[in-house]
């Protein structure tokens, strides 16, 4: 099994490096255009305070968003007025952009992008206050990594990866069942992947019929229920190991078979009271 740096600033270190020396190519967007395809999502680690240990903290969603109990990284949508606003605060001197060891080199050679960049930068940290109260000026900047396109929206996904500092403590809103941290050494155990077999109601709003599909997912047993990861974010996850740490999860066809059935409701949540 994979070793981690026992220091944490060795392992931040080597991930912003290996983020920055495969960073992603151009940002398939445009600021002054239509950016309701546009998602940013936190791609965040931290200690876990009672193990010591580097870990990926997720949001399980609530019932009364689209996709209840999923496992998802803090973000959603940018919202222009708010966020064009928020990138300017991001170029002022202690924020994590400009703390980030890499801004300089961006804004030289690729400045362009470098807005893109602060603007789902300032996304993703505003999503991460309103969903757990995240503090945005109590993280590391990391790096961006490639993006992912949702298979059942037209919507792109733009991970930025971060490091929270000190905080340890969460308050998740409406949207957010609890927060879960997974330790980053079980991700590179071959046992806790699985293969995900879904089947569909006849009719999913907003999709119509979808045939039954498999997929790998990351199957964690932490002190309460059993954890699952899957579609966007497990792909998220599984780009991060290979890029950071060369690590490829077992092929689909060796793992264990775990089923589920997606009801009409999967994709509507329920409605708040």
């Amino acid at each position: 099994m994979l070793t981690l740096p026992h220091d944490t600033e060795t392992l931040i270190r080597l991930i912003q490096q290996r983020l920055f020396l495969r960073s992603p190519g151009k940002f398939r967007f445009e600021t002054r255009g239509d950016l309701r395809e546009i998602s940013a999502v936190l791609f965040l680690l931290g200690t876990d305070q009672r193990t010591g240990e580097p870990c990926l903290i997720l949001n399980k969603r609530s019932r009364h968003v689209r996709q209840p109990g999923d496992l998802c990284c803090p973000g959603g949508g940018v919202a222009p007025i708010i966020d064009f606003g928020l990138t300017q605060v991001l170029q002022l001197p202690f924020t994590p952009l400009t703390r980030w060891p890499h801004t300089r080199w961006w804004r030289r050679y690729r400045l362009a992008d470098f807005s893109k960049l602060s603007l789902l930068l300032a996304t993703g940290l505003r999503e991460g206050f309103e969903e757990m109260r995240l503090n945005p000026l109590g993280v590391r900047f990391l790096g961006p990594m490639p993006a992912q396109q949702l298979v059942m929206f037209r919507r792109a996904i733009y991970p930025m990866v971060a490091w929270v500092n000190h905080q340890q403590h969460f308050t998740p809103n409406w949207e957010v069942e609890s927060i879960v941290r997974i330790p980053l050494h079980a991700f590179f155990d071959a046992t806790h992947y699985a293969r995900y077999r879904i089947s569909f109601s006849k009719r999913i709003p907003g999709t119509g019929h979808l045939p039954d599909r498999e997929m790998p997912c990351f199957v964690y047993h932490p002190d309460g229920p059993q954890e699952l990861l899957w579609g966007a974010t497990y792909r998220i996850t599984e780009h991060f190991l290979k890029i950071v740490f060369d690590y490829t999860p077992p092929p689909m066809e060796r793992l264990r078979v775990i089923k589920r059935r997606l009801g009409e409701t999967y994709m509507q949540g329920s409605t708040l009271t």
